[in-house]
């Protein structure tokens, strides 16, 4: 059980405030608030809890442990609203914010653990790194589950922390794990506010990186952190990130590169293609593969592009499209049909074998998939991560 604190005196803020959003938790609420109370931090700690439109037993579990928290010497403060429907994580992390006075906030998801040294090891690197966000390694909860993403937030590379952030899997240290001043996050927040459906932790994340902001991990295993069906994560649509991510790719990284290639011809490479704006493919210089069958056709051709035809050989049902400005074709003297305007031919970007393409690359693989394969034949060229090759997948 945590040592009995030096409560904060009258007017002496906490040195941390656990920040814990809290909705339909009962399940999980005692293991959660058992772990505030058995971290070994001996300074000062509150724990902020936001109860947003619970309906279950949540209250009556968080007023059971609150006379525990507060005999051990950490203030708790309760909040909550009563509607009919929830008003969103981001809008119960900020309320929990709000009502907290700590130096430093430590996030707590209501389904999660944290082992007893989070608090005091996060609080170390924090105070040596004022402006960044702190993360932990994680033991996935039950175990086994998400292996692929679980490997990923454990072992990425310092440096990779920021240069893996335009991935498929979000921010590179999770949401539940972070940790920073609240100087700090008053300089980049609040969260997003949008309720379900909006990826408050990647827009903030985002934000965070904007400003200038640091990312570290305090590399042991700090939280047991939990997967199961009603996590809010679900809510959110792969489109929607999907669409924050090409944005984000766009203003962070495609400005300082005056070409590039994008490495898988197939399915995910031609969306993000797809995706990007035409500025951006104009950027795209080829697609790379090692599918014999993919480089054998030669070319990919854009159908999006308007009023435009694709003359790449294979590629005849491309045709015409009409744009704006359109008139039917007339008969000329000799019986042959006219048009009013030239029709500019449609992009055709080669497809390549990896081994004929050149940097930078944005790899549309993912990771970790094919027993080795394409991570050998990334590291055979011998780039550099960042500057040479981006993660996108």
């Amino acid at each position: 059980m945590r040592r009995l604190g030096n409560p904060a005196g009258p007017g002496q803020p906490p040195l941390v405030s656990v920040i814990l959003p809290v909705h339909n938790a009962d399940l999980w609420l005692d293991e959660c608030l058992e772990s505030v109370l058995q971290q070994d931090f001996e300074g000062t700690m509150e724990l902020s809890v936001f109860n947003d439109a619970s309906k279950d037993k949540s209250m009556t579990i968080i007023e059971k442990w609150k006379p525990k928290l507060e005999g051990s010497g950490i203030l708790v403060v309760v909040g909550g609203h009563d509607s009919p429907s929830p008003r969103g994580v981001g809008y119960s992390k900020n309320q929990a914010i709000a009502q907290s006075s700590g130096a430093y906030l430590c996030f707590l998801d209501s389904d999660d653990a944290m082992m007893p040294g989070r608090v005091r090891l996060q609080y170390e690197a924090a105070v040596q790194h004022p402006t960044s966000i702190i993360g932990c390694r994680v033991r996935r909860d039950p175990p086994g589950s998400t292996e692929r993403y679980t490997r990923w937030i454990n072992q990425l590379a310092p440096p990779q922390l920021l240069t893996q952030v335009f991935t498929a899997h979000g921010p590179t240290v999770i949401m539940p794990t972070w940790f920073c001043s609240r100087a700090w996050f008053s300089h980049v927040g609040p969260f997003d506010e949008g309720g379900q459906g909006v990826p408050e932790d990647l827009l903030f994340f985002y934000q965070h990186l904007r400003k200038g902001g640091g990312v570290l991990r305090v590399d042991q295993t700090l939280l047991l952190y939990r997967h199961h069906p009603h996590a809010a994560t679900h809510s959110v649509l792969e489109t929607t990130i999907w669409t924050h991510r090409v944005r984000f790719l766009e203003e962070r990284a495609l400005p300082s590169w005056t070409s590039f290639t994008i490495w898988n011809a197939g399915k995910q490479g031609r969306r993000l293609y797809r995706s990007l704006t035409a500025a951006s493919r104009r950027k795209v210089v080829a697609f790379c593969d090692v599918d014999e069958n993919k480089i054998r056709k030669g070319f990919y051709c854009y159908e999006g592009a308007q009023g435009q035809r694709c003359t790449s050989a294979g590629h005849t049902s491309c045709g015409y499209r009409q744009r704006p400005g359109w008139r039917r074709p007339f008969p000329r003297s000799d019986g042959v049909a006219a048009v009013s305007f030239q029709e500019r031919p449609k992009p055709r970007v080669p497809i390549l074998h990896f081994r004929a393409a050149r940097p930078p690359f944005v790899l549309c693989v993912k990771l970790d998939l094919t027993g080795g394969e394409f991570e050998d034949n990334l590291r055979s060229l011998h780039l550099q991560e960042g500057r040479d090759f981006l993660h996108f997948s």
